[in-house]
This record gives structure tokens, sequence and C-alpha cells, in this order.
């Protein structure tokens, strides 16, 4: 890298917060400064996290000339009104996931930053795990054969708070957008866009989904198995499970983590480990700025259009899901 990438965040809340602390020790990124609604808000979490700049309003700090993109991390209902803010003051975007509300949303950030040639991706960081890029490998390799079935869980127990954004409609709430998007884009990211979409949902006290099932048909005859919920604590394993062998990954599949291939008759062939330092969240910020620094407008890694099939899939899941 010729030069560190000046981050402005916009949001101040957990996932902001664990973003600025993975990315303190990193040469390729720094934050240099946060955008709150509120002034103390924002000054609290520079403090917190010795950001030299803070802003009271996301509009000041996508005009801050010294930030060189934009990481967008308030809750789903904004993400595109955020991400068109920032694009607009010719900033390059990282979209927290799920990156919109709809697949129309998406599609329209994707239209703003191809038009003004600038940088958009979603903030997918299981992704660009180290675990996650060896198992590509050995899909890609061919070490599983032909992969039939992928399986993944994402639970999390949530208190009953009608105040939660977990459980807030107008918060982008439900279990789905929140948690479900990990396994749907680990699904997405090994099979492609599915064919076919069947699923049921049990909604939460407010409306919103509490527990969601989702089985994906796709065009190799490959299926997905998925399943995320409010409710209670899942394993929050996956599986990849070819006619060679199958691939074990243990919980949490979606952040640092291992697996293990065992061949047909599950004997152990190999075991994938390392410890990562913090949460993970700054190999995404490492592949952005290698996007950035070789003058690319999307990656490679999580293209853009696959992120609007992704938000196109859930939306499928939930118009077509059964009551539980």
């Amino acid at each position: 890298m010729t030069k560190p990438v000046r981050w402005g965040i916009i949001g101040t809340g957990r996932i902001a917060q664990t973003f600025a602390s993975d990315l303190a020790p990193l040469a390729e990124g720094e934050v240099v400064a946060v955008g709150s609604r509120s002034a103390d808000g924002a000054e609290a979490f520079a403090r917190r996290f010795g950001v030299a700049r803070h802003h009271a309003g996301y509009e000041a700090l996508c005009e801050d000339p010294g930030v060189d993109c934009v990481y967008v991390a308030t809750p789903h209902p904004f993400h595109r009104d955020h991400a068109l803010l920032a694009l607009s003051r010719g900033k390059p975007v990282l979209v927290e996931k799920a990156f919109a509300m709809t697949a129309a949303e998406a599609r329209e950030v994707v239209e703003a930053s191809r038009h003004a040639g600038l940088f958009a991706m979603e903030a997918m960081w299981t992704r660009f795990l180290p675990h996650v890029v060896a198992l590509r490998e050995r899909v890609a390799a061919g070490v599983l054969g032909e992969v039939v079935l992928l399986v993944a869980d994402h639970g999390k127990w949530f208190a009953r708070d009608p105040a939660s954004r977990l459980f807030a409609p107008e918060l982008g709430g439900g279990a789905l957008l929140d948690l479900g998007v990990y396994p749907v884009s680990f699904a997405s990211m090994l099979l492609g866009p599915p064919s076919s979409v069947r699923s049921m949902v049990t909604p939460a006290f407010t409306g919103v989904d509490a527990t969601t099932s989702i089985l994906l048909g796709h065009p190799s005859g490959a299926q997905a198995a998925l399943t995320c919920t409010s409710s209670a604590r899942s394993a929050t394993r996956a599986s990849v499970i070819g006619t060679e062998a199958r691939l074990e990954v243990e919980g949490d599949f979606y952040a640092p983590s291992a697996f293990s291939v065992l061949a047909r008759d599950g004997t152990p062939l190999e075991r994938v480990e390392g410890p990562v330092p913090g949460r993970g969240l700054q190999f995404q910020a490492i592949h952005v700025a290698r996007c950035l620094e070789a003058g690319l407008t999307e990656s490679p890694v999580m293209p853009l259009d696959e992120t609007v099939a992704i938000m196109a899939t859930m939306e499928r899941v939930l118009s077509r899901a059964a009551s539980g």
C-alpha cells in the first residue's frame, strides 16, 4: 500500500465500534472521522477509539476532505440513503449488511456507484476471513467433488424488548436481515443464485420474523438448507457436502473459526485453523484498500450484482413463506 485508507464512519453502534477497534492496528487503513446524529455521540465515540475528528451529522462526515472512504454502519433502513449521500459527495462506500431493505434499494445504490465511477461494496466481512478464503479454495479445487448440499444456521437469543432494533419493524427488525443474511450469503458464495426458494416463518411478538427456515434449489442440482432465529442460541455451524468429501465449519461459522475436511467414509483429511486478532472486520478493510489502490469500482469477491441477488433471495424468502 502506498498510503493507508482514511476511513469515516457513519454511525456509532456496536458494529461501528468493532470496526474501529479491529482497524486500530492496521497498516492499510485508519479511522480518521466519525459522524453521528448527535454531537455528544460522535464525540464520545471519537474519544473512546482515538478518532481525530467527529461530526454532528452524516453530511458533514461525507464532506470531510480528509476521508477517503465511508463505512455505513447505521441500521438497515438507512443504508440506502446514507450510501447515496456518501456517493453524492464523491466518497467510495462500504455498506453494512444487509446492504439495504429491498433489492430495489440495493440496485439504486449500485446504479449510483456505477454512474459516479466510485467503489461500493457490501460489508459481508465473513467472506474475507482466512478460514472462509481457505474454504473457497478447497471447494474450487474440487476437494469435495460435486457439491450436493449446504447446511448453515445462525441463531441467537434476544430478550423480548419491543424497543430493540431486532424487533422493531421501523428499524428493519427480524431475524432474516440481521442473522439470516449470513447463511444466505454463504450459500450464494458457493452455489450462486437459487432457482427455487421455499421457506417457513414464525413471527415475533412485533410481527417481524423470529425464526425462518429456508430451502434453496440451485441449477446445479445442489440444495441449501438454512435457518435463522432470534429466539434461541443455535450451533451456528455450516457444512458443505460433496460427492467425495464434506467440509464442516465450526461455530460460529461466520466469525473467525476453523474447519475440517472429512472423506466420504468419515476419515479426517485436513483441519484448517488459525487465530485471528479481534473480530476479523479488518480483513474486509484490507480488501477494500487493495481494490481502491488498484482502481477497482467493485470487489471481485463480493460483487455488487451478487449483493442485489442476495437481497432478492431474502425478499423471496419472506414473500413465499408459510406461517409457522
